[in-house]
């Protein structure tokens, strides 16, 4: 009956005309801005964030919420048609979303993309709402030691994400992680590999990566070439933009592992969507029967992923507000937004302030839902643009990853470091390697070395204190594993190519 009556005590607070009013507001914007490449939650929540100061603190977070959340939502559809992540966390859904879009399956694309983000947010807001309490004790039995095991086992799997090799994927890894150490070390404060750059003592940053490798390559290799893309006039018909039966077959299950596995990395302090869209995506192609169609069109590699990153958009309120740890520097905004107005996030905080948390919380319906009626009309439109003729797209694409570069961290430089990625992307397309994996090792490797070395001064240097404790042990162990499957499994299919190759050719010679 308490559960009941904090609803409805929720959706009295939601459903007020100024709660409502900004509501709207807050994800009519995030859709929007998520659609312009690598603009982000950050940056609009940022320019925001001063309206904030004179609104109830309650129409506040509601509005701030809806451009986080909605941001999610646009993200994905300048991944899907052109092949740049609207924000970060929707990098992983270029690698089927782009080839269902050359495909001429642009509308099913942004289709499914829509209703997975509407089942992850909703799986969500379930899990905020149900175990709020549960979850947030949960996370604070969660050492360094724990941490440094998850990651690790985020990166083995990172090699499985492309279809290269694993060596090829766990090089493109490592990769990344000598990129990430570049800037001001977090535990001493000395700045590494700069150069004598201030520019660099920033590092390197991730919109500026994203963006680099996945669109400036792509407009690099698509200039001069011929866009074998199978789309017309009649892809933004409605009946060409209905999934089949098919579709909705192989989708059903990645949704509900993507919604758990977002909502698990959510409630972690510190992980948030980008890490769980990547984890989401590669246990998809671990469980796939037909692995080999992710990377070229797998409508589970959407489903997955965007369903992850919408859970974990929502779970990422439970240590935010419960905890008052914020996993990301917009969720630092939000407890800004609450200490503006004298509320004090925290264990206290349900019991002091109950409407502002159920309002907020039953806000998320609310959001979700006009979403879901904004974004769907809105998929004919997304996908006439692709008929514009590229050569005249490309430029305008340029301008907006400029713009986005640089209002990230209003750093000229970084508009620089996505020109210079865009090149390295480029390069690594005509070696053969894959980007993804990359990305993920840039965005896990900070976070590795941090709580590696906080680990190691609590165990006082000794790592089989650290194997020792039984869910970071248990882990590692896992990783390990998986590690030497996937080695093996390389190992047979290369023999077993090896000796098709050699049959074939004593058929030719007989």
């Amino acid at each position: 009956m308490d559960m009941l009556a904090n609803l409805a005590l929720g959706l009295e607070t939601a459903i007020a005309p100024v709660n409502l009013f900004y509501c709207f507001v807050g994800v009519f914007l995030g859709t929007f801005v998520g659609v312009i490449p690598g603009v982000g939650p950050l940056a609009a929540i940022s320019m925001l964030f001063p309206i904030t100061f004179y609104l109830e603190p309650t129409a506040a977070l509601i509005m701030l919420a809806g451009i986080y959340y909605g941001t999610t939502y646009g993200g994905s559809t300048a991944s899907i048609l052109l092949n740049i992540p609207g924000a970060t966390s929707a990098a992983v859904t270029c690698l089927d979303g782009y080839p269902m879009a050359q495909q001429g399956r642009a509308g099913v694309a942004l289709f499914m993309t829509t209703i997975a983000s509407f089942v992850g947010g909703s799986f969500g807001i379930i899990i905020l709402s149900l175990f709020s309490p549960l979850i947030a004790d949960y996370a604070l039995t969660f050492g360094p030691a724990e941490y440094f095991a998850l990651m690790v086992l985020g990166l083995v799997s990172a090699s499985t994400i492309a279809n290269a090799s694993p060596s090829k994927g766990l090089s493109m890894v490592v990769f990344g992680m000598l990129i990430a150490t570049v800037g001001i070390d977090s535990q001493s404060g000395v700045g590494r590999f700069t150069f004598g750059s201030m520019s660099l003592l920033e590092g390197f940053g991730i919109s500026a990566m994203a963006m680099g490798l996945f669109g400036i390559g792509e407009i690099l290799t698509s200039v001069g070439a011929e866009r074998s893309a199978k789309i017309d006039a009649t892809s933004a018909q409605m009946k060409n933009m209905m999934p089949t039966r098919d579709d909705w077959r192989r989708s059903w299950m990645p949704a509900i592992r993507g919604s758990s596995i977002g909502a698990f990395f959510g409630a972690l302090p510190g992980t948030g969507p980008s890490i769980a869209a990547f984890m989401a995506y590669a246990m998809e192609k671990r469980v796939s029967k037909t692995p080999e169609r992710f990377g070229n069109g797998a409508i589970e590699g959407i489903v997955a992923p965007e369903t992850a990153n919408n859970a974990a958009d929502q779970t990422a309120f439970i240590p935010t507000l419960t905890l008052g740890i914020p996993g990301s520097a917009t969720m630092a905004l939000m407890l800004g937004a609450l200490m503006v107005h004298g509320i004090q996030p925290g264990p206290t905080l349900i019991a002091n302030e109950p409407a502002l948390f159920w309002g907020l919380v039953m806000s998320f319906w609310i959001g979700n839902l006009i979403l879901l009626v904004l974004n769907l009309p809105l998929i004919g439109l997304w996908v006439r643009l692709l008929l514009i003729p590229y050569h005249y797209l490309y430029p305008g694409i340029l301008v907006f990853v400029c713009i986005g570069a640089y209002s990230v961290r209003a750093n000229p430089a970084d508009v620089f470091m996505v020109l210079c990625f865009g090149v390295l992307g480029y390069a690594i397309r005509l070696a053969g390697l894959p980007a993804a994996p990359l990305l993920l090792g840039f965005v896990l490797g900070p976070l590795v070395e941090t709580q590696f070395r906080r680990a190691m001064v609590l165990a006082q240097g000794d790592f089989t204190a650290v194997i020792e404790r039984p869910m970071a042990g248990t882990v590692l162990g896992l990783s390990a594993l998986m590690l030497i499957w996937t080695l093996v499994s390389a190992i047979l299919t290369r023999r077993h190519k090896r000796r098709l190759g050699k049959a074939e050719n004593a058929s030719l010679g007989g």
